[in-house]
């Protein structure tokens, strides 16, 4: 059965239109709540969000179903997703919720689900819950109901991270960078590096409802690396809106991505045993020069489909304890199932820590290959194999870059877009190829914009 509601970071879209409205996340708690019972868990669920000022409103109509189907809702309050992965398993929650439409604008939002082992819900529970939905949803339901917060729980999750780490001797010499992203790191990352005996500049932790992400974060780190080198920091650190994910600037403010974080960690992770496979997963989004770099330490990569939950799935079928994505999720399996960009963040730490160095020499072995990345904006979604001049395009183009390249082409989960990403050794072949097959999307399947 198909979905129509799930993407692939859970249900996304402008908070009061549908079916982000209070009648659908009404319905949508009376069916979580339901699975639950089904499946023998209790319908108790731990429900937290980020900083958007529809957030609120979302949370009680959440509530109102879950509370009218016999269920409880405990709220975490503001709280970066992987602390709802942790706390609904820590804590024995049937299913954990989250609010939040992640990197997206304010006026987006969203509802992606934990199961109570703190792992993303699998596809075969969104296909249950979008079946309920299909049977009950009545639009003429809705409202909101009071939800009971528990201040203890971002405490337990602070102190989680500040013993998963390994940085005696040395936290008190680095300066750290923090751009917040308005968002749901605001007030625990700073608190967090600051106990640790970090120095901090904090950027963009001054959320007011509506400027999460605006011109901050993992996708706007120009003042990130601007700061970094005014203040003569050691590091900077961009969270996105919901603190899943990490982003780095080394200290002469250069820009680096999660393969970079996944090539430092792994290096670090193999030299004191605590890798337990020759292998680091990532997606199809990682650059060829990750590939070429593990495999001179002596370790693989192993590509999923794009999406964390996937990179999970590909961990365990692997053995795998470390895996990511390019935009800077990083799983540290033995610590969470999910990513945790402030988690990443002091695991950064620890590698300059381990080695004496500054992010710029510890990065310096890993060369990337050129790549572009360009975003079409469709008006549908369909398989590009209905069009052959679409097919013709990316034969064209697999066969001007030979083994020396690669190209990928697929539909974004959450946003009307269609990525074409291409990399190889040249950056002019590079740009050529990419525009080639956007060029033919653009015309068959373009929105018009």
């Amino acid at each position: 059965m198909g979905k129509n509601f799930f993407g692939t970071d859970g249900i996304r879209a402008v908070a009061g239109e549908y079916p982000l409205t209070p009648p659908f996340l009404s319905a949508l708690g009376r069916a979580l709540a339901g699975l639950l019972v089904d499946k023998g868990l209790p319908p108790r669920v731990l429900v937290g969000r980020d900083t958007r000022e529809s957030g609120p409103w979302m949370e009680r109509a959440v509530a109102s179903g879950l509370l009218a189907a016999g269920g409880e809702a405990v709220s975490a309050g503001v709280i970066p997703t992987s602390a709802i992965s942790f706390l609904t398993k820590t804590h024995g929650f049937g299913a954990g919720i989250v609010i939040s439409a992640s990197h997206n604008p304010f006026r987006d939002n969203g509802v992606k689900a934990f199961s109570p082992l703190g792992i993303k819900i699998p596809d075969e529970w969104e296909e249950e819950l979008e079946g309920a939905l299909a049977r009950t949803l009545d639009s003429g339901a809705g409202g909101g109901a009071d939800i009971p917060f528990s201040e203890g729980l971002v405490e337990d999750y602070v102190e989680y991270l500040k013993a998963r780490v390994r940085v005696d001797g040395g936290p008190k010499r680095i300066k750290a960078v923090l751009d917040c992203a308005n968002g749901a790191s605001s007030a625990v990352a700073p608190r967090v590096f600051r106990e640790m005996g970090f120095e901090v500049v904090p950027l963009h932790d001054a959320p007011d409802g509506t400027n999460i992400n605006l011109g901050c974060g993992s996708l706007h780190p120009e003042r990130l690396s601007a700061a970094v080198i005014e203040t003569g920091a050691a590091m900077g650190v961009a969270y996105d809106g919901d603190a899943d994910r990490a982003l780095f600037a080394d200290e002469t403010g250069r820009l680096l991505t999660g393969d970079h974080t996944l090539f430092v960690v792994a290096h670090l992770m193999k030299e004191t045993g605590r890798l337990r496979s020759d292998c680091v997963v990532a997606t199809t989004m990682s650059n060829m020069g990750l590939e070429r770099a593990l495999g001179e330490i002596g370790l693989k990569l192993v590509r999923t489909q794009v999406g964390d939950k996937y990179v999970y799935e590909g961990m365990i079928a692997r053995g795998a304890n470390l895996g990511g994505e390019r935009s800077g999720h990083t799983i540290f399996l033995d610590d969470l199932p999910t990513g945790d960009g402030i988690l990443t963040s002091l695991k950064m730490v620890e590698a300059m820590v381990a080695r004496g160095r500054g992010l710029a020499e510890i990065v310096r072995d890993y060369r990337e290959y050129p790549q572009t990345l360009l975003n079409v904006r469709v008006g549908r979604k369909v398989d590009f194999r209905e069009f052959p001049e679409i097919g013709r395009a990316v034969e064209t183009v697999r066969e001007r870059l030979g083994d020396d390249g690669r190209l990928d082409l697929r539909y974004s989960g959450t946003e009307p877009l269609a990525r074409v990403m291409v990399e190889a050794g040249d950056q002019e072949l590079v740009d050529s190829c990419a525009r080639h097959v956007a060029d033919a999307v653009r015309k068959h399947l373009g929105d018009g914009t």
